[in-house]
């Protein structure tokens, strides 16, 4: 093993064929990948399993350029992880599995309410994509992961406090946003 590489080394040394690199690189990544797995599968074993099959990956594709080895297994977790959410949701495979109550509209649900919601989640979306990106970070795990803040915590290596401070942040700076936008739109 060579715990004292850096990352960019220990790629340097997977595209030579070293699997010492990748075991090094595994076990540098393997917990903090399951646990953050574990968050969206709600399911540890399937967050090993999801890990393991990263780790194959990275060494099937070792010619690949990564330029930050750290950021690109997080990103993957995250999205193989919610792949397999998705994956999960049991379809619906007859007419007569689908609950009648949920296929009747509700007055709430005209098509001018749903319209206009999707247009103001789209524009709190493209709000939240002009804050920084550790703000936009903690408040999306918040807000749409619905993650708690010390598991948030947990998955950035940073303080509750932190993450507490920067999420009081960002809804701050939303706010803020938000206002002007309804200024904007009701000054036309």
């Amino acid at each position: 093993m060579y715990p004292a590489l850096t990352d960019e080394a220990l790629m340097d040394r997977l595209k030579a064929n070293d699997a010492l690199a990748l075991e090094t690189l595994f076990n540098r990544y393997y917990k903090s990948l399951c646990q953050l797995c574990a968050v969206y599968t709600k399911d540890y074993a399937v967050a090993e399993e999801i890990i393991a099959n990263l780790f194959i990956k990275l060494w099937d594709n070792r010619d690949t350029a990564i330029l930050n080895v750290k950021s690109y297994l997080f990103v993957a977790a995250k999205n193989l992880s919610l792949n397999y959410v998705q994956k999960k949701k049991d379809p619906v495979h007859s007419i007569e599995d689908l609950n009648l109550e949920q296929l009747t509209l509700k007055d709430r649900d005209n098509p001018f309410k749903i319209l206009s919601g999707r247009e103001s989640y789209n524009k709190i979306l493209a709000m939240i994509d002009t804050l920084p990106t550790s703000q936009r970070q903690v408040l999306l795990m918040s807000r749409i992961d619905n993650l708690d803040k010390h598991e948030i915590a947990k998955v950035l290596g940073i303080s509750v406090r932190t993450v507490e401070t920067t999420l009081y942040q960002s809804i701050k700076k939303l706010r803020e946003l938000l206002k002007g936008e309804h200024n904007f739109t009701s000054g036309s």
